[in-house]
């Protein structure tokens, strides 16, 4: 059940519906197999050809008939001609019959007549004179015959034609992120090109008469930008192109131009950092009001009050630009990026897994918050040597603040790997407290 949030303020999950309600997926594109890591898929993907196309050999060996080697012993094994050899690659050309056998390298195609591969390390070459070689030796010269010590049984060392998958499997689901592994899948089985959602596109804005670029002079009263580079950062790692709008004064007419040419470029999402309180200067609500509406304005989180969401027409029509207005302050901008802006972002990617995992924690401090407004702690969670997080013997993670809370803290948020989520009804809790825990390095 969701906590009431404090009075003339939207709860998260109020907020956050309001967001989704009308977001769709952005149009598709087809992209050849190689190139769509990170993409989200489409359309389901379907193998062309079974994996392997043939039975093939998993060692390097002999491919034999079994009941050829049933005699076999180690002190009487047996002996079979060889009648070629198999590299990976190539057709057979021989046919294996009683007595014979063929060399077969790993990968190589099963000959016909075989059924069974006997291990390289299982045999002893012999030349013409019947001269034994070292034995599990397959490189040099095709030996005339070989040694087999240990019978094998039908099906041995061989991977039977479709044993990882059938031409026709469903590969991939639509709304699947496509992974280095899914690449992979999808061009063992033959697949060239996929159907993915392009890519959405997101036009970030800093503002502030403060603000400057980084490395720039910051005179008697600037501050680098921060929220620009993080922002577009983060719209990266969602999976989206982010589009540098740059830096706008406490200007309406600066920021409404920058704006509209976020609009212009075809954006699918416009963000402005700052400017979206109730201050002299604060001059973000009014443009996107010029440009649209704004459907909902300040919500019950902490840090993140004061943001603001709406949507703008497209010149062209289509599905309406989103507008998101937040916090100046950059902890701020951040966490209200990553409850509201990032699964947006994923929605619009075509991705239906929209939302962080959520796990449990107990928290390494005491912590206190605004009542009536749930808080979003950036804290660290400790790790075992090998790196994966440490759990009590209910499962649960221990964390521990990842420093000062403020909203103007980086340094905090830049060491933070998840968030630690305290009710709007709590004020405070005490060391040893539950709480529920969001991560911010899951995919």
């Amino acid at each position: 059940m969701t906590a009431p949030a404090a009075p003339g303020l939207l709860s998260v999950e109020t907020a956050r519906d309001a967001i989704l309600a009308d977001v769709v997926a952005v149009g598709t594109e087809r992209v050849a197999t190689p190139a769509a890591l990170g993409r989200v898929v489409a359309e389901a993907v379907t193998a062309r050809i079974s994996l392997p196309p043939w039975a093939n050999s998993a060692m390097d060996g002999y491919a034999v008939r079994a009941v050829d080697t049933g005699a076999a012993a180690e002190d009487a094994p047996i002996r079979l001609r060889i009648v070629g050899d198999i590299p990976a690659g190539a057709a057979p050309t021989v046919t294996v019959v009683a007595g014979t056998t063929a060399r077969i390298a790993t990968g190589a195609r099963i000959p016909d007549g075989a059924d069974a591969v006997v291990p390289v390390e299982l045999t002893t070459p012999l030349d013409a004179s019947g001269r034994p070689g070292p034995r599990g030796d397959a490189t040099g010269p095709l030996p005339a015959a070989c040694l087999v010590h240990t019978p094998v049984p039908v099906g041995g060392s061989i991977r039977p034609a479709g044993d990882d998958l059938r031409a026709g499997t469903t590969l991939l689901a639509a709304g699947t992120a496509l992974t280095a592994a899914g690449v992979a899948l999808a061009a063992g089985a033959g697949v060239d090109e996929l159907r993915v959602h392009r890519r959405p596109r997101i036009g970030v804005l800093a503002t502030g008469d403060e603000v400057r670029g980084p490395g720039q002079p910051l005179g008697a009263a600037g501050i680098p930008d921060a929220n620009g580079p993080g922002l577009r950062a983060l719209v990266t790692a969602a999976g989206a192109e982010a589009i540098d709008l740059g830096i706008a004064a406490d200007d309406l007419a600066d920021v409404l131009k920058r704006l509209r040419g976020g609009i212009e470029v075809q954006a699918d999402v416009l963000i402005v950092s700052g400017g979206v309180s109730v201050g002299p200067y604060d001059v973000v609500k009014t443009a996107m009001e010029t440009i649209g509406r704004v459907d909902l304005w300040r919500i019950a989180v902490q840090p993140g009050k004061p943001i603001a969401f709406g949507v703008a027409p497209r010149p062209d029509g289509g599905p309406p630009i989103l507008v998101f207005g937040l916090p100046g302050n950059p902890v701020s901008s951040a966490v209200t990026f990553e409850l509201f802006v990032r699964p947006a972002i994923r929605r619009l990617a075509g991705r239906f897994d929209l939302f962080r995992p959520a796990d449990r924690a107990v928290l390494g401090e005491p912590v206190s918050k605004s009542h009536g407004r749930r808080a979003y702690l950036r804290v660290k969670a400790e790790r075992a040597d090998d790196g994966a997080p440490m759990r009590d013997d209910q499962g649960r993670v221990r964390v521990h603040l990842a420093g000062g809370q403020g909203s103007h803290m980086l340094s905090g948020l830049a060491v933070a790997d998840a968030l630690a989520i305290i009710p709007e009804t709590v004020d405070s809790l005490p060391a040893g407290a539950e709480v529920t825990l969001s991560w911010l390095d899951s995919a």
